[in-house]
């Protein structure tokens, strides 16, 4: 039984005796063992990659459920309590600020509830490529059954992916690098605790005996699934994602450009390939400065204080091989159409006159090219953590703005946050993933969190990141906890409006994941 002492702090509004009348229902819907407390057990959770202090963001307990059931009991007794609840799939969100269970909450002293134990394949349909998942299902996990079982389905993963949730990633509207790797666009059908307990099935999952809540996304009436996305009007238990079937035939490739002005052009001369699904998968452009920590140390070429200069970058761009950016494309389908296709992308890559194309025969062996021609067919890795160990200190916030598929927004995109991220000390550490045509502009802002002056500098360097890019029309589409309010400014009080609307019908009492992307009851 939990005792006094064990408890570290108390969720805010909530008297410590309420709190523990709290834990001994939570300890009688999911054992005691599967409800945390004490500094010992908590400790794992409380570590974030934010320029905040990690105790801004300590919780009070942490639930362990094993179901749906029991996720609706824990609601419930919140409710009673007065009680905020966090849910967490597997917390590996890294990159937008957490780390270790990635459960840094909205506010302080909530009781998180982490996934873990929720991590069943529930379906795999091999002839409709559909898969039924609870949200603490790994990517890796789900890529292993489709090999143990010699299914011949593709999984789109982000990168780092293996320890990842699709869940989580999907929710959260991440993305991909195959031709499935609009996430969220491939799920289909969720279910939901809402905040008073109920249990919802979207779309066809609300008709008894149906077979096909996989396969149709919209249902009858109001399409739901979506405000269930980067919300916190409900948690979700299940969810249903479309797979994609292996292909006859792959060939990833790589195009190196020299000089970081280049982005204008390669983007202009990518769209129509990508547009026309002559490229049908995600093109990323990585900087030099995204390449480089998978492969080597920053100390190799530079160890001084603030950003590395743009000589030292250009001595390592040489002497490692780097292009200013670096392009990953693929080609998929039968060898007809693939010759057929990279004849077209060749083409297109002669005429613009700059470039140095390589097939995976080129660069067989090499990385990251090894790792990236993985990604692009779904291979899990962890190279990626290398952004980590660039300058070291544990800190990291990925500042994601989205910008049309034009060079010259991208020229513009890139020179702002080069200066802005500079101008404070920090590398430009980013790459751009390409939809049909939106671009995700992703940087990893790197700093010392062990180093006061370096994480106030960080805080200070996102914060006019996120106001300067406002400023010129471009906003962010996911953040770290530590910015939501910034974030959920940019987007206009009208949207700030409905969503508090659509919580005070849902959540009257506030009780799921308060403040998650600046919604509040």
């Amino acid at each position: 039984m939990t005792t006094q002492r064990e408890i570290t702090v108390t969720p805010d509004g909530v008297s410590p005796e309420q709190f523990m009348q709290a834990l001994t229902r939570f300890e009688s819907v999911v054992g005691p063992d599967n409800v945390l407390i004490g500094e010992d057990r908590l400790t794992p959770y409380r570590k974030t990659m934010m320029p905040v202090a990690d105790e801004d963001y300590a919780m009070s307990a942490v639930l362990q459920p094993t179901s749906a059931e029991q996720v609706q009991e824990i609601v419930r007794i919140c409710n009673d309590f007065g009680v905020p609840v966090w849910p967490t799939s597997t917390g590996r969100n890294f990159g937008y600020g957490t780390y270790a269970q990635g459960s840094a909450q909205g506010h302080r002293h909530q009781v998180v509830i982490d996934f873990r134990h929720m991590n069943r394949i529930l379906e795999v349909d091999a002839e409709l490529g559909t898969a039924l998942l609870e949200p603490g299902v790994t990517y890796q996990q789900l890529v292993d059954y489709l090999e143990e079982n010699d299914i011949p389905l593709w999984v789109s993963c982000p990168a780092p992916s293996a320890i990842a949730s699709p869940v989580g990633n999907t929710l959260d509207r991440g993305v991909g690098y195959t031709p499935y790797g609009e996430h969220f666009m491939m799920q289909c059908g969720m279910e939901v605790v809402l905040p008073n307990g109920d249990l919802l099935r979207t779309a066809m999952g609300g008709v008894e005996g149906s077979n096909s809540w996989q396969v149709f996304k919209w249902g009858y009436g109001p399409y739901l699934d979506g405000i269930f996305t980067q919300s916190n009007y409900g948690i979700v238990t299940k969810m249903g994602l479309w797979l994609m079937p292996k292909p006859p035939a792959y060939k990833p490739f790589y195009i190196r450009f020299r000089d970081d002005d280049d982005i204008a052009e390669i983007v202009d001369m990518m769209r129509p390939l990508r547009m026309a699904n002559i490229i049908p998968n995600a093109v990323v452009f990585a900087h030099a400065l995204w390449e480089a920590p998978a492969v080597i140390p920053r100390s190799k070429y530079y160890d001084g204080p603030g950003a590395m200069p743009q000589a030292d970058i250009e001595r390592m761009k040489e002497a490692e091989g780097f292009g200013a950016w670096n392009v990953y494309a693929a080609l998929y389908g039968t060898p007809e159409q693939i010759e057929v296709n990279w004849k077209i992308v060749t083409d297109a890559v002669r005429a613009l006159g700059k470039g140095e194309i390589f097939t995976q025969e080129d660069m067989a062996g090499t990385e990251p090219f090894e790792y990236r021609a993985a990604l692009m067919r779904g291979g899990m890795n962890l190279q990626e953590f290398g952004l980590y160990r660039w300058r070291g200190g544990g800190g990291s916030m990925w500042f994601a703005p989205v910008t049309v598929a034009k060079g010259s927004e991208t020229l513009k995109q890139t020179r702002m946050a080069m200066e802005i991220l500079n101008r404070w000390g920090f590398d430009y550490c980013g790459e751009y993933i390409v939809g049909m045509r939106d671009m995700h502009h992703v940087i990893d802002l790197l700093f010392d969190k062990t180093d006061p002056e370096d994480t106030r500098n960080a805080h200070a360097c996102m914060t006019e990141l996120i106001q300067t890019f406002r400023q010129h029309g471009y906003a962010v589409y996911r953040t770290n906890n530590a910015f939501m309010e910034q974030v959920a400014d940019c987007y206009g009080p009208v949207q700030r409006q409905v969503n508090q609307t659509l919580k005070r019908a849902l959540d009257p009492n506030g009780i799921i994941a308060p403040g998650k992307s600046g919604i509040t009851v």
